[in-house]
């Protein structure tokens, strides 16, 4: 019993890094319906960053977020206004194509840059450092620093949306684009925006995966998979269904894993097919007036 009480701790902790992959992707889908293909191998892309800045100055990897996250942040302005805003109208297909395309684009740029050896991202003493829950738990501190980061990002990102100028335009945008533009709001520079705020969480969320685990060039469209799952398990447009469901999705992992190690993926591919039978919108879908 105490065994798969663990793996429900740690897979419900796992869920907050898939929570982390999956907000982003979230977010760009509830202001301007937009599945970005790209957005596992951006997360890849943010690792490598922290892995430079990591590797050239000797800083600690939460301490790289302060460069990683408005480098970021910046690459999803541009591209969002240099690129994707011109892929984007009635047709969903455009949009799918390009952000494709970037993604093989980036996959052979870091293959290229950085060979296909796996890294890590080094966080000395809390790579081991845990909290014991009696004598046959322990919860990692990286593991859990990463859930409570997922909570705050997500509640933050709450607040803009509901509590801010800025997160009425989204919505404002998100409803009805030409109304919108008649009222003043530049649609453009709202979806740059809202794309750098993805990037910006993207990159939290690839420093993260590359403290918790190894990473090289070609682990992009599983980290898309799982954010995807995410989002749709906890419903369209909802960022603490999201939350939600990464963590099913991870505690579904987890639970697979515990029961054979070759049924860890398949066991979240289970429970994402078994949520979408049941309920086809997701579990929290964002109401539709």
């Amino acid at each position: 019993m105490v065994e798969w009480l663990n793996s429900i701790i740690q897979g419900i902790l796992l869920g907050g890094l898939y929570a982390l992959f999956a907000t982003g992707m979230s977010l760009i889908f509830g202001v301007m319906r937009l599945v970005n293909i790209a957005h596992g191998d951006l997360i890849v892309l943010a690792a490598y960053i922290a892995l430079v800045c990591v590797d050239a100055t000797g800083m600690a990897p939460l301490t790289s977020l302060l460069i990683v996250v408005p480098v970021m942040a910046v690459i999803g302005y541009a591209l969002q206004r240099g690129v994707l805003n011109l892929t984007l109208g009635d047709d969903i297909l455009p949009p799918l194509l390009v952000t494709f395309g970037i993604s093989i684009i980036l996959q052979n740029l870091l293959l290229e840059v950085f060979s296909a050896d796996s890294q890590k991202l080094q966080s000395g003493w809390l790579d081991t450092a845990s909290i014991q829950l009696g004598d046959s738990i322990a919860i990692g501190l990286v593991p859990l620093i990463i859930f409570l980061v997922a909570i705050v990002v997500i509640g933050g990102l709450q607040l803009l949306f509901y509590r801010t100028k800025l997160g009425r335009a989204f919505r404002a945008t998100s409803d009805d684009q030409d109304t919108a533009r008649l009222m003043g709001i530049d649609n453009r520079h709202v979806f740059a925006l809202a794309m750098a705020i993805s990037l910006a969480v993207v990159a939290v969320a690839g420093v993260f995966l590359g403290m918790r685990t190894n990473f090289d060039p070609s682990i992009g469209p599983p980290r898309l998979l799982y954010a995807f799952e995410a989002v749709i398990i906890g419903g369209l447009g909802s960022l603490w269904g999201t939350f939600i469901g990464g963590i099913i999705l991870g505690v579904a992992q987890s639970i697979g894993a515990k029961i054979d190690p070759g049924w860890q993926i398949l066991a979240g591919h289970i429970a994402f097919l078994v949520i979408l039978v049941i309920r086809p919108r997701g579990l929290f879908p964002r109401a539709v007036d």
